[in-house]
């Protein structure tokens, strides 16, 4: 989708089967009331890995501040988590409070969860630490008897803690044409774009365009989202010299996993896709002549997109919640002068008529996050900027991990916007792999396309995501929001209504 420039519009652009029976016995206190109580529990496991989650509550006096450690028996190493910052030293793991959620009044509880790799066995930790002090086990009896108080504590965590998401989204992978978690129940993605990360850096303005801290994510939750699509620009993620320091490399990195750790904080499933990348192309339908990633290119390529995929699966691959959608809308048919010459060029890449850049096929990218180990699910979108699946299935690429879904894009002013078109090309689709629509929207700051684009959808129990979770004009765009706690625009409105009927 086309993005709003420093004023009006920028150029275009448009598993594992994770094991999850009976959660874990919860380790808790017994007799007196210990000074602190710690909940663990293993939420999913599968051949290499876990994830895990600790509920911690005070007993004692107040706190501003919080350290959790702990000692794994067997190996496991934390490799990532949200709603704490997690280290580990040797077998000894720590916990530390995020700015937001420091504060534990008596009484009060705060969660956080982790993945963490395994190997063999997965034994329990024993022994929990609050700020040094051993959790789970009875105080000293005091002096002189006193009443145990019979009402309970009255402090609550304070009014900017994230709210208790229990086991956070679930590891997917793909059934059939469904999307399924560890349990085999059908998952649908049901959310919202957060435009930004794409543009941002390579504008030198920063890395996200607007708030992405707790309070803006919550407000995403609020709306019953359970899917936030985060496009990124691979320049940025890779660090390239004409990208500001600030704004790329560790920097940008940091910031993406971020933002990922707090969609997983409200319990929705992060989605991250590449939207714009290197290359020049002059030709039919360019966004710009820039050869840096400034705008939607025609096709990935390889001189630097298997290397973004490769650092990216390498950094989420250990979490099976996240889905990788691989090119936001490839339009290779604008360059090239038959639709098999355009299938064959998405799918196979290499030198491609049109194009003055050695294009990386869809194939090429599947095999560099498969060659890391990565098992997450994969979204491919078509040709004509993934509003065309006609050939598909046809030359879709080969995913040894068997987690490949279709990713479509439509708008009120494609060419594919009817329930015709889509009878005929998203229907045959959707009867053998799952679809995704990544984008819906309209230019028109209602929400009459939309509903009967959702419609569709629900009857099949397909996935969609709005665009967009950004504060621009919507007679400009389709922008859902005019204000990032959430207040939706006139065409929002449609969005958020729907998925709150939906999920609420």
């Amino acid at each position: 989708m086309r993005h709003p420039p420093r004023s009006v519009l920028l150029a275009v652009a448009g598993t594992v089967a994770l094991a999850l029976g009976a959660t874990l016995p919860v380790v808790t206190a017994q007799g007196a009331t210990p000074a602190c109580t710690v909940e663990y529990s293993v939420t999913g496991q599968w051949d290499a890995g876990f994830q895990g989650a600790v509920k911690v509550t005070n007993n004692a006096a107040a706190v501003s501040g919080w350290s959790l450690s702990f000692d794994f028996a067997n190996g496991q190493k934390v490799t990532q988590g949200w709603n704490a910052k997690w280290s580990q030293t040797g077998t000894t793991v720590t916990a530390v409070n995020e700015s937001y959620n420091g504060s534990l009044g008596t009484g009060a509880s705060v969660s956080a969860g982790f993945l963490a790799s395994r190997s063999g066995s997965n034994a329990v930790p024993t022994t929990f630490r609050l700020n040094g002090t051993t959790c789970n086990a009875d105080t000293e009896p005091t002096p002189t008897p006193t009443p145990t108080p019979t009402t309970p504590p009255t402090s609550s965590p304070t009014p900017t803690d994230p709210p208790d998401t229990g086991d956070g989204p679930p590891a997917l992978r793909v059934s059939g044409n469904k999307l399924v978690d560890a349990g085999g129940t059908t998952r649908r993605l049901l959310g919202v774009n957060r435009s930004g990360g794409e543009f941002m850096c390579v504008q030198g303005r920063g890395i996200f365009d607007g708030p992405v801290d707790d309070a803006a994510i919550k407000a995403i939750a609020d709306w019953k989202a359970n899917t936030v699509r985060i496009p990124l620009n691979e320049e940025c993620w890779l660090g390239l010299s004409n990208i500001q320091p600030a704004y790329g490399g560790a920097n940008y990195v940091d910031a993406v996993k971020g933002l990922v750790a707090r969609v997983r904080a409200h319990g929705m499933t992060p989605m991250l896709e590449l939207h714009w990348s290197w290359g020049q192309y002059t030709g039919n339908s360019a966004g710009c002549s820039d050869v840096h990633a400034s705008c939607q290119k025609p096709m990935p390529n390889m001189r630097y997109t298997p290397t973004f995929w490769t650092s990216v699966a390498n950094t989420f691959k250990n979490d099976p919640a996240v889905v990788f959608d691989l090119f936001n809308e490839p339009y290779p048919d604008r360059a090239t002068s038959t639709a098999t010459q355009a299938w064959q060029c998405w799918r196979d890449g290499g030198t491609c008529p049109g194009i003055g850049y050695e294009v990386a096929g869809m194939q090429d990218l599947v095999d560099a996050i498969r060659s890391t180990g990565a098992r997450n699910v994969i979204l491919a979108g078509g040709l004509a900027y993934s509003n065309d699946l006609g050939q598909w299935l046809t030359y879709r690429p080969t995913d040894p991990a068997g987690n490949l879904a279709a990713a479509w894009h439509v708008y009120n002013f494609n060419t594919c916007s009817n329930a015709s078109c889509w009878n005929s090309t998203l229907a045959p689709v959707a009867a053998q792999v799952p679809l995704v629509a990544g984008e819906i929207g309209e230019n028109t700051c209602s929400h009459g396309f939309v509903d009967q684009v959702m419609r569709w959808f629900d009857d099949r129990g397909l996935s969609y995501l709005g665009w967009t979770w950004n504060t621009w004009d919507c007679s400009s765009g389709p922008s859902l929001i005019s204000s990032y706690d959430g207040t939706p625009t006139a065409y929002g409105t449609g969005l958020r209504d729907h998925l709150r009927a939906l999920n609420g």
